[in-house]
């Protein structure tokens, strides 16, 4: 009797996640006005990923866009096998159903993506960026010179690897990349990795100098088509 009802409770639970699963979002706005319906939460990590912090995913302030979801998650699987050593970390992306999403400006109508830079020690491997409330969960991090923290060193390679990835995989869910905010002097370092030949002219980088130093993460703006925001959050 036992195992029957768990069986039902089983099979109600996948039932309701499934369901939930196949409901699209909706957003409304722009990135710095707006809002997002059915919002999709991105998994708390992967083969080659992770979320930055448990308090954030707990909290619900790793919310997308479906399609952005979508894009994001096949990026990484993408990765799996084209940079197998690599291990990556997302930052902040929004609340489920959008809305201000403070410290930061935009992240409002689920389609902006922070992903923390991949990072070398000093052995050469490939290692999570350490994110603890010591440093903001991340956000704290300095980097300086040609991008080094605490024994540290930007993975310049794996960072245009992923850049490559999250494009390919934009074009192959019909998402657009509309822009892609980091560091302006750290710009010219990418640039001068291998993997990012011919990035600059695929992507658009922001040549503007942001509010706030983006050199721990970089900032993903996706383009997808939104609702007028009629009843504003």
């Amino acid at each position: 009797m036992k195992n029957t009802f768990r069986l039902s409770l089983l099979a109600l639970l996948l039932f309701f996640k499934t369901a939930n699963a196949v409901e699209q979002s909706r957003c409304f706005g722009s990135p710095d006005n707006g809002r997002l319906e059915n919002g999709w939460q991105l998994p708390s990590s992967g083969e080659n990923y992770s979320g930055y912090s448990y308090v954030g995913v707990m909290t619900g302030r790793n919310y997308v866009h479906s399609k952005v979801y979508e894009v994001v998650v096949d990026a990484y699987s993408m990765l799996e096998t084209k940079a197998r050593s690599k291990v990556y970390v997302y930052g902040e992306t929004g609340f489920r159903e959008g809305g201000k999403f403070k410290p930061h400006k935009t992240h409002q109508n689920g389609l902006s993506v922070d992903f923390f830079v991949p990072v070398l020690d000093a052995e050469g491997s490939s290692v999570k960026l350490p994110t603890s409330v010591l440093n903001k969960l991340g956000y704290g991090i300095e980097f300086v010179g040609a991008g080094e923290y605490d024994g540290l060193k930007i993975d310049y390679g794996a960072m245009a690897q992923h850049l490559w990835a999250l494009k390919a995989s934009a074009d192959r869910h019909g998402v657009k990349i509309w822009r892609v905010i980091f560091d302006n002097e750290l710009q010219k370092q990418l640039f001068k990795a291998t993997e990012a030949k011919g990035l600059s002219e695929a992507l658009v980088f922001s040549t503007k100098r942001p509010w706030v130093r983006h050199d721990e993460h970089y900032h993903v703006d996706f383009s997808v088509l939104c609702n007028p925001l009629t009843n504003p959050p």
